[in-house]
């Protein structure tokens, strides 16, 4: 078998245990935050909005893999709570604008921030010469996929 192939079916290989690993990491790290009673899509939509900022209906809802109509009803309930903004599109008035409003705002923002403690709890365990080498693969890791979305995004 070519080289090239083998290695090629070494990384699918490593992307399948990557894919599976995270999915019990973010088990681990997504804790149960009680939110005022937000529902897990309106808490991720919130969240996902303060990481990509403004965005159309239909991207939010390709982000989040949920039906345009049922975002509709998600995004409703965040404007009506003051969480989130919407803007018609003055360029083409079939598209919605959305964003997080102030408040929106500082829940992701304290969403994150717990996120990010209960990541390095769990991460705690590592000794130095293990984070040191978990953060050069991850950073490499990041650079090889943004440059692969690079060449998606010039396509």
């Amino acid at each position: 078998m070519d080289g090239f192939i083998m290695a090629r079916r070494v990384y699918v290989d490593l992307i399948e245990d990557n894919l599976k690993i995270l999915d019990w990491l973010n088990g681990r790290v997504r804790g149960n935050p009680n939110w005022s009673g937000y529902t897990k899509q309106q808490f991720a939509t919130i969240v996902r909005l303060r990481m990509t900022g403004r965005a159309k209906l239909k991207d939010i809802a390709k982000r989040n893999d949920i039906p345009s109509s049922n975002l509709c009803l998600v995004l409703k309930g965040l404007e009506s709570d003051g969480l989130v903004s919407r803007q018609v599109d003055d360029d083409d008035r079939r598209n919605t604008w959305y964003a997080l409003s102030p408040a929106g705002n500082r829940i992701a923002d304290r969403a994150m921030a717990d996120f990010r403690k209960r990541i390095t709890k769990l991460f705690a365990r590592l000794d130095a010469a293990d984070e040191a080498r978990l953060t050069s693969g991850l950073q490499t890791l990041n650079d090889v996929l943004n440059k692969l979305k690079s060449s998606y995004n010039n396509n």
